[in-house]
């Protein structure tokens, strides 16, 4: 089956069959595995393997991911959703950058910005510990940072608006 990836603001297309993945346009050995009794998976590409825990978003497609330790966000879809959603997406209209929000309870160990920081889609901006595990939280589009409302060593509840991000004005 063919599906379109959407990670940290890159496309990539990705097929997959038996025990292969073609991830735009290069065939690698790929292999998951269940680690039984927890929410860990291990990934295996190439000789690579990673430990991965997964859980599903609001959206159809979409996913957290934390791979390594390191937190993603990303977007999965077969071939025909993916092309319904970019026609959806061509018509409405652009909202601007959205602020950081905690996507679960935990507690904020660093902050990457300052009010007044131009920040790119992906910059990490504020790193928490939650689950035993620390989370680079990042910016999901290009733009200038408005208010830090998280603190070093406090915790905050799920869905906690940690940053707030403006549009860039040039």
């Amino acid at each position: 089956m063919k599906y379109v990836v959407d990670l940290n603001g890159r496309r990539h297309e990705v097929e997959l069959s038996g025990n292969e993945a073609q991830i735009d346009g290069e065939t690698v050995a790929a292999r998951l595995e269940d680690i039984e009794g927890t929410p860990v998976r291990l990934v295996t590409i190439g000789r690579e393997v990673h430990r991965v825990v997964a859980r599903r978003g609001a959206s159809r497609g979409s996913y957290t991911l934390w791979v390594d330790g390191y937190r993603f966000e990303g977007e999965a879809l077969d071939e025909r959703a993916r092309a319904i959603r970019d026609i959806t997406a061509a018509s409405s209209k652009a909202t601007g950058p959205a602020s950081v929000n905690a996507p679960m309870p935990g507690l904020v160990i660093r902050i990457n910005v300052a009010v007044g920081d131009r920040v790119h889609a992906g910059q990490g901006v504020v790193v928490m510990e939650a689950m035993k595990m620390e989370n680079e939280l990042r910016a999901s589009a290009a733009g200038l940072v408005k208010a830090v409302h998280a603190e070093v060593g406090k915790a905050v509840q799920k869905g906690a608006v940690l940053v707030e991000l403006e549009e860039l004005h040039d």
